[in-house]
């Protein structure tokens, strides 16, 4: 069984680790993440981030695995970033969205005259263009979290949702703007 894993820090990323804090900046930001189990360190080796642990039981294997991905998906973001890109479907009533400070409003979804909030997480941006909303940033989860509340704002209760199919759906995720 492999205890170690490293993670290969590219030029122009530089990550700094105290104590449980990891902080990685790069050319589009930087993202901060406290990071701990019992049992796994994480150093830094010259180019490399090594994530080791002395305990061979399954639940340091899975979090060493688990803390591999989380900074691969800081790495990429501050290099890259993350860009999800939503479609607008309607059939019946023009659905009519604009951001508002920190919340996405939805108009006319279905014809209700009240206004349906989502709320935009960390520093993700939202444009709407036409019938695409774009949500870029730095931070996967914030991304992911932010399309998900658009989503979850224009669910359907109390129609068939086989008939009224509108709504903001996801259509593409992508590294890199």
């Amino acid at each position: 069984m492999e205890t170690n894993r490293t993670v290969i820090i590219p030029e122009g990323v530089n990550i700094t680790i105290e104590n449980i804090n990891v902080m990685i900046k790069g050319p589009l930001g930087q993202i901060k993440r406290d990071i701990w189990y019992p049992g796994i360190t994480i150093k830094k080796e010259d180019s490399t981030l090594v994530i080791g642990s002395d305990i061979l039981r399954r639940e340091q294997l899975a979090m060493i695995g688990t803390f591999e991905s989380h900074l691969k998906n800081m790495i990429v973001g501050v290099t890259k970033g993350y860009e999800y890109t939503m479609k607008v479907v309607y059939s019946h009533f023009p659905i009519q969205l604009k951001t508002e400070g920190n919340k996405v409003m939805i108009n006319n979804f279905l014809g209700e005259k009240k206004s349906r909030k989502a709320s935009i997480k960390g520093e993700s941006k939202v444009t709407i263009k036409g019938d695409q909303v774009i949500i870029t940033g730095i931070n996967k989860e914030d991304v992911g979290q932010t399309a998900a509340n658009i989503r979850m704002a224009t669910k359907i209760k109390r129609f068939d949702p086989r008939v009224f199919q509108d709504g903001v759906y996801l259509v593409e995720q992508a590294q890199g703007r």
